[in-house]
C-alpha cells in the first residue's frame, strides 16, 4: 500500500517519528502541501493522511486509486466525507488523543484571562515593581473563579474534562449539547438551552464540532446575552464564531475578555479583527500539540491504517 502524508510537520516536527506508519506500507511524507500540489501528491496514494490539507469532492474525483483516508485530528471537516462515501472511501479520524491536553490548555487560557500573568511578568522585568511605592500592584482586575459558573458548549470527552477541571476550582457547571448524555459525577450541574448558557455563564467555553449547521453560530445575538464581566474561550474550531461580532463585543465592553486558540482562516490573516480587539488572547492552534498527545495521535493513526488493511476499519466518520 502507498501511504501519502500531505501535511506531517505539525504531528512530527522532529520529536515524534513515523516508525509505526512506515511499517504498514510505502510511506511518502510531505511536511506541507500547497493547494496547487495536492492532486499531484495525492494521486499515487492508496491511503491518504491529512491534518488540515483540504480534500474536496472535486479532488477526490481525480483520485481513482484512493481507498482510505485517515485524518490526523479529531475534527474532520477538512474532508468532504459525503463525497468520499459516494466513492466508497472510508474516512477515519482520531477521536481520543488530546482530551487532557486541550482541557489543560483551556484552563491555562482561563487563568491568563483572570490574572494576566504574562503581562505582569513583563511589567516587573520592565522595572515597574522596582519603581513601585507599594509592595505589590496589579495592572488588570484579578478574578477569582470559585462560585462562578462555567458554561460548556459541547459536552463530549473534552467538554466533560473541562467541566471536571472547572469543578475542581470550585465553579458551578452548566452545559449545552445537541444530545444530552449522562450527568457528570459531581454537582452542581445543569443542562440548559444555548441562549440560557450564554446568559448565565461567567465563562463560556466551546467544545463542539464544526458543521454546516453551526458555522458562525456565536454571533452578535448570543454575545449580547453574555454578562459584561464574562469571558469567552474557543479551542474547538474558528468557524464556529463570527469573528467580526466577537471583536465588536470585546471593543464595546459587551464581554470582559476572550481567548481563542483557533480562528476561521489559519494561519491567521492580517485583517482578522480579533488581532485588534480589546482583551483578546490569541494562540496559534496549539492546545492539542503536547508531545504526549501527538504520540497518542500517531499510535491511533497507525491503528486506523492497520484496521483498514485488515478489512476492519475503525473510527469511521462517514
Amino acid at each position: 500500500m502507498k501511504i501519502v502524508v500531505l501535511d506531517g510537520r505539525t504531528l512530527n516536527p522532529g520529536d515524534n517519528p513515523w516508525t509505526l506508519i512506515e511499517a504498514l506500507g510505502e510511506l511518502a511524507l510531505f511536511e506541507h502541501t500547497p493547494a496547487d500540489q495536492i492532486l499531484e501528491r495525492a494521486r499515487p496514494a492508496d491511503i491518504l493522511l491529512t491534518n488540515k490539507t483540504p480534500l474536496t469532492a472535486a479532488l477526490l474525483g481525480e483520485l481513482p486509486r484512493l481507498k482510505f483516508i485517515s485524518v490526523l485530528a479529531t475534527g474532520f471537516n477538512v474532508v468532504d466525507v459525503q463525497a468520499a462515501r459516494r466513492r466508497g472511501i472510508p474516512v477515519s479520524n482520531v477521536p481520543v488523543y488530546g482530551t487532557d491536553s486541550v482541557a489543560q490548555f483551556v484552563l491555562a487560557l482561563l487563568l491568563e484571562l483572570c490574572h494576566h500573568v504574562g503581562l505582569h511578568d513583563a511589567s516587573v522585568k520592565q522595572g515597574d515593581w522596582t519603581r513601585a511605592l507599594d509592595f505589590c500592584y496589579w495592572k488588570t482586575p484579578l478574578v477569582e473563579l470559585a462560585d462562578q459558573t462555567m458554561g460548556v458548549v459541547g459536552f463530549g470527552r473534552i467538554g466533560q474534562r473541562v467541566g471536571h477541571l472547572a469543578h475542581a476550582l470550585g465553579m458551578k457547571l452548566i452545559a449545552y449539547d445537541v444530545v444530552c448524555g449522562p450527568n457528570p459525577g459531581f454537582a452542581p450541574f445543569r443542562w440548559v438551552s444555548l441562549p440560557d448558557l450564554f446568559s448565565q455563564a461567567d465563562v463560556v467555553s466551546l467544545h463542539c464540532p464544526q458543521t454546516p449547521a453551526n458555522q458562525g453560530f456565536v454571533n452578535q445575538a448570543l454575545l449580547q446575552r453574555m454578562q459584561p464581566h464574562a469571558f469567552f474561550i474557543n479551542t474547538a474550531r474558528g468557524g464556529l464564531v463570527n469573528e467580526v461580532d466577537l471583536a465588536a463585543a470585546l471593543n464595546a465592553g459587551t464581554i470582559a475578555g476572550a481567548a481563542v486558540d483557533v480562528v476561521a482562516s489559519e494561519p491567521i490573516q492580517p485583517a482578522n479583527p480579533l488581532l485588534r480587539a480589546k482583551n483578546c488572547i490569541i494562540t496559534p492552534h496549539q492546545a492539542w500539540a503536547t508531545l504526549s498527545a501527538r504520540k497518542r495521535l500517531m499510535q491511533a493513526t497507525a491503528e486506523n491504517i492497520a484496521g483498514f488493511i485488515q478489512g476492519r476499519p475503525i473510527h469511521v466518520v462517514n
